[in-house]
């Protein structure tokens, strides 16, 4: 929830609202910022842009484009279901449901 961003070479200076009042905390880039809705004013396009936009091809690029790889790092050994849950027991009564607890060494 950054309400102000600052980037300064290969860092970014970002200010937000706490509780207390701001805080500012520098971090490296590339970074992901959230944002506060009044950092910017939204730009909301015409009619016409959006039909001229809906005629632009796309380019379509993989993460190889970029560089990255994105390859799995955790394998997944096993999975299985938790084991069914037991039965409950229905008791008539505070008395029954003392006796019970103390059969059970909950007590």
């Amino acid at each position: 929830f950054a309400s102000e961003v600052d980037i300064e070479g290969d860092s970014a200076k970002i200010t937000r609202e706490v509780d207390g009042g701001l805080q500012t905390i520098s971090v490296k880039m590339p970074t992901i910022v959230t944002v506060d809705l009044r950092l910017n004013e939204p730009r909301y396009a015409s009619l016409p842009n959006i039909m001229k936009a809906k005629k632009k091809p796309l380019d379509e690029k993989t993460a190889a484009d970029y560089g990255v790889d994105v390859t799995p790092r955790l394998e997944i050994v096993k999975t299985e279901e938790p084991p069914a849950r037991a039965a409950g027991i229905v008791v008539g009564s505070v008395d029954e449901l003392v006796e019970k607890l103390k059969e059970a060494g909950a007590v």
